[in-house]
């Protein structure tokens, strides 16, 4: 017979968790499992399914305070009559949790990308929401961090038992970065956004928000642009920090040689056109946008910072530098654009360490033993 799962999130945009998700949902096995999804209704996750008989359940999580949505997820749980609960965010975490304690026999699964330390809230925000985080801690089963540093966060700092936490790394279909990407589709792209063949491509991805400290990037870009006049910038994502960093391009007189591409979802693309990927983020869990770049064989120049870490070590498959420091970032993008022996070995390591360590195909398998753990 097959087991059911409830998949839970609030799909308020999609980001890494909703990527993730729905790599699970597409490759789990479906003799094995019938699979519901409770989330809100955006279009991209649901677009992301290639299952076709995924039971979609919409469920509205933009209002902070809804207990009715715990009431709602518990009949959900019972009807469906639900083996299995795997929530990921932390709003649609807090109703999932209580849920199935209202609900009964049934496992809950938590994914945490992000503990509630680094939630970007007011400090009494962040106090309300660790408050319910550490009441609801006990109904979880089994907790999926995606590094190290998060496990070690969660042992230590919010006494979970050991047993009870399992590190499964992010994954990517490795399969549809292609390296060698034929040069037209390379040319074409860089033509679109006004590139030429000298110029040197740097990209830089995600959400305009000050986690990504995009605006670090902008002030190395004003340094290069004194040592090298075809330094040309693509900052891909879009947030709150649009208009602001648009406005610092401007006053530092760097707005020419820097293109805001808004959201993009052909990323591939976007890669095969950059010659130098920049990660210039001040706080991370275990960004996806690092492990696209490997796979595509990109050299990388990223901070040093818990999460990225784990992904890169320094001088094998890209170069570190200390978060906010626009000096050492610029330095560290001349040493790759002077040395091409260097763009060319860090891009290899990059793309073997990607195959061996950060497939989907693995993430999906060690997911699944946590599932099989719990079920049997």
């Amino acid at each position: 017979m097959k087991k059911k799962l409830l998949f839970v999130i609030d799909n308020l945009e999609f980001g890494g968790g909703e990527r993730v998700f729905a790599q699970i949902i597409n490759g789990l096995p479906s003799e094995r499992y019938e699979i519901f999804l409770a989330s809100g209704p955006g279009e991209e996750l649901h677009l992301s399914l290639s299952q076709k008989d995924v039971f979609c359940i919409p469920l509205d999580f933009s209002k902070r305070v809804n207990p009715s949505l715990s009431v709602r997820l518990a009949r959900i749980i019972k009807d469906k009559k639900i083996d299995l609960v795997h929530g990921q965010g932390g709003r649609a975490e807090f109703y999932a949790r209580i849920a199935t304690k209202l609900a009964g026999s049934v496992k809950y699964v938590s994914t945490i990308a992000m503990p509630v330390e680094g939630y970007d809230v007011r400090p009494l925000r962040k106090k309300t929401y660790r408050l319910f985080d550490s009441t609801t801690e006990k109904y979880v089963d089994t907790f999926i961090v995606v590094s190290d540093v998060l496990k070690n966060t969660l042992i230590h700092q919010h006494r979970i038992p050991p047993e009870k936490v399992k590190r499964i790394y992010n994954g990517i279909e490795i399969n549809l970065y292609d390296p060698a990407i034929s040069e037209s589709q390379r040319t074409k792209t860089r033509n679109y956004f006004g590139v030429r063949k000298e110029d040197v491509l740097i990209g830089a991805l995600g959400r305009l928000v000050w986690q990504k400290g995009f605006e670090h990037l902008l002030h190395a870009a004003r340094e290069l642009l004194k040592l090298n006049k075809n330094i040309k910038i693509l900052l891909v994502g879009d947030g709150p920090l649009k208009e602001k960093l648009k406005s610092q391009a401007s006053d530092l007189e760097i707005d020419n040689c820097i293109t805001f591409t808004g959201f993009r979802s052909n990323i591939t693309e976007i890669l095969s056109a950059i010659d130098i990927l920049v990660i210039p983020s001040l706080l991370e869990g275990f960004p996806m946008v690092t492990l696209e770049g490997m796979a595509m064989a990109k050299p990388i120049v990223a901070t040093r910072i818990d999460g990225i870490t784990e992904q890169i070590s320094d001088g094998v498959e890209g170069i570190l530098v200390p978060p906010k420091d626009p000096d050492s970032l610029a330095k560290a993008i001349m040493k790759i654009i002077e040395d091409k022996n260097l763009t060319r070995t860090l891009g290899v390591n990059a793309r073997r360490k990607v195959e061996k360590e950060f497939s989907v195909k693995k993430m999906i398998s060690e997911t699944e033993k946590v599932y099989q753990s719990l079920l049997t």
